[in-house]
């Protein structure tokens, strides 16, 4: 499992057998805190579905030689942008699934509860809680080496249902346990309580996912890549006597992109390009993380209309002459 694929495709086959597992004992025990279970297991594996979609793309699309399928050279731009949508779409329905299973459960204990066969509730609950933190170690660990967005969002919520699971293991044998005492009457409002607390549990998780997928949506610039960017480039003003620059940074998804537009003096001596080209290549080996998720285009103009343009898109290089006003 040394790929993000492989992590993700075998997360995908697990979470499927779970969620018909779960459903299935949920409408044989009456458990409406089962049935989520398996409903939001289900809704994680169809985005788990999209999440190996766009990871395929992006290895696809950055992989260096051999032939390109005509529609990834229809997305020149990459596919990075996809990553926090299907992150932030993933934490949304998980959010709002939970929303509605919270109504759902308080709407039960108002009108009574429901009756449960605690005993099919207990065997459900034992099988999930054996499967899921295996999975939360296994995808723990391959993200290590990994280091994915989609791989950590998998693991966190694998957790997160081994968690939930363990406290519905629990709710489930104590109302099993207190069936023929004094506590019965207690038995009806077991389900419901365990899912609404389950639900108030699990709605706060995804929101840091959402709110870092909105930021990378909305291309908010990341602070410690621009102070370091901000920092390089200062760096190779003084070092080659340009009068200033401009930085531009942002974070998609796993993809930075960096533009740095460096303003030359007018009348300066002239350079050939392969000097142009080793400027490029210090200042890209400063900015480190050379992959081929990084965006990076440095821009070298004395503000007039035309300049040379000395790019460098993944780990391939171009130059160009550019017309445009100012920087």
């Amino acid at each position: 499992m040394r790929t993000e694929q492989a992590v993700l495709r075998t997360s995908f086959a697990v979470t499927v057998a779970l969620a018909g597992l779960g459903i299935l004992f949920g409408l044989l025990s009456g458990s409406f805190a089962i049935v989520f279970d398996g409903v939001y297991s289900l809704i994680d594996a169809m985005m788990t579905i999209l999440a190996l979609l766009v990871s395929n793309l992006i290895a696809a699309s950055t992989r260096e030689g051999g032939p390109k399928s005509r529609f990834i050279a229809q997305f020149t731009m990459g596919f990075w942008h996809l990553e926090p949508i299907v992150l932030g779409l993933d934490g949304i329905l998980l959010i709002g699934a939970a929303i509605y299973a919270l109504i759902n459960a308080i709407g039960s204990i108002l009108t009574g509860g429901r009756s449960l066969a605690f005993d099919q509730a207990i065997i459900y609950a034992v099988v999930t809680l054996f499967a899921a933190p295996g999975m939360a170690i296994f995808g723990t660990r391959a993200n290590r080496t990994l280091r994915s967005g989609f791989v950590a969002l998998d693991a966190k919520a694998w957790i997160m249902s081994a968690a939930l699971t363990a406290a519905l293991l629990v709710a489930f044998v104590f109302g099993y346990v207190i069936q023929g005492t004094a506590l019965r009457w207690m038995s009806p409002y077991i389900d419901p309580v365990a899912l609404a607390v389950v639900c108030v549990v699990v709605i706060p998780i995804p929101i840091g996912t959402v709110r870092r997928a909105l930021a990378d949506v909305l291309l908010v610039t990341p602070p410690d890549l621009m102070a370091r960017v901000e920092t390089i480039a200062a760096q190779t003003v003084l070092r080659y006597g340009f009068l200033s620059y401009r930085a531009y940074v942002a974070r998609v998804g796993r993809g930075r992109q960096i533009e740095l537009y460096f303003i030359v003096p007018p009348g300066l001596p002239a350079r050939r390009l392969e000097e142009w080209d080793k400027i490029r290549d210090e200042i890209g080996e400063a900015v480190g993380n050379d992959t081929p998720d990084r965006w990076l285009t440095i821009v070298f103009t004395t503000g007039v209309r035309c300049y040379v343009r000395i790019s460098a898109e993944a780990t391939r290089s171009a130059v160009t002459l550019r017309c445009r006003s100012g920087a």
